[in-house]
């Protein structure tokens, strides 16, 4: 079982821990700031530093535990159980995915349909919805897109029970990606205020803590991806 430490403070970039399992997949840790691939973020790449050598972390994914994070190594590496090392991610992209994580929540606020799939990208970010065709205009979508992330929204935390979501199934948007549930808990992820709720729905990823520093963004392309489903293309203005 690893201690996600991203899930309290997204913006710590290096960590100390100790090696808990190792296998083909990678390394486990007792804790950890590495980000593993889900619910279309991708997993985080950085370094660790073990006895004064430096070895890149390719990338991070989950294991088949709820709390399994395998942080996978270049091949031929060799750590042991009860190894202590320091760790850093990359910031640079981690902090990208930040923004555009939330710039998606933002997204999906506007829209009235389930989300049918998405990517979260460092540049550039999607998300698919149960839509008809013709059913959304783009520069429209984009003025009040833009116009949420100027607004500066809070963007916060909490956690309710699976039973609480069980009752509460509306607080669920998508159809594809299960939400990380059945430890018990569920975390959910607030843009706006408990008075003034922009969006409220439940989410593992990370995010920054309030939506002027997703920065300016544009809707580069709307598609028709089938019958009912409509593909939304985010980039940033950088």
């Amino acid at each position: 079982m690893t201690a996600k430490l991203f899930l309290e403070n997204p913006y710590q970039t290096s960590f100390e821990a100790t090696v808990t399992a190792v296998g083909e997949n990678g390394v486990q840790f007792d804790k950890t700031i590495f980000y593993a691939t889900s619910g279309g973020q991708p997993g985080d790449t950085g370094v660790l530093v073990v006895s004064n050598q430096n070895i890149p972390v390719v990338t991070t994914k989950k294991g088949d535990g709820l709390e399994d994070i395998w942080h996978v190594l270049p091949e031929g590496t060799s750590l042991n159980i009860g190894d202590k090392v320091s760790g850093k991610i990359d910031w640079a992209t981690r902090h990208k995915h930040m923004r555009m994580h939330t710039c998606l929540h933002l997204l999906c606020s506007l829209i009235v349909g389930n989300v049918t799939g998405g990517s979260i990208g460092a540049d550039k970010g999607r998300l698919d919805f149960d839509l008809p065709a013709g059913a959304l205009d783009k520069d429209e979508l984009n003025t009040k897109l833009n116009a949420l992330i100027a607004a500066d929204h809070p963007v916060s935390t909490e956690w309710i029970t699976d039973a609480e979501l069980d009752a509460n199934p509306t607080l669920i948007r998508t159809m594809s990606v299960k939400p990380p549930s059945g430890g018990g808990r569920v975390r959910l992820v607030r843009i706006g205020t408990h008075e003034n709720t922009v969006d409220l729905q439940p989410c593992g990823g990370t995010h920054v803590k309030s939506t002027g520093e997703i920065g300016l963004v544009s809707i580069v392309k709307i598609e028709n991806k089938g019958k009912q489903n409509r593909r939304i293309s985010v980039v940033f203005e950088e």
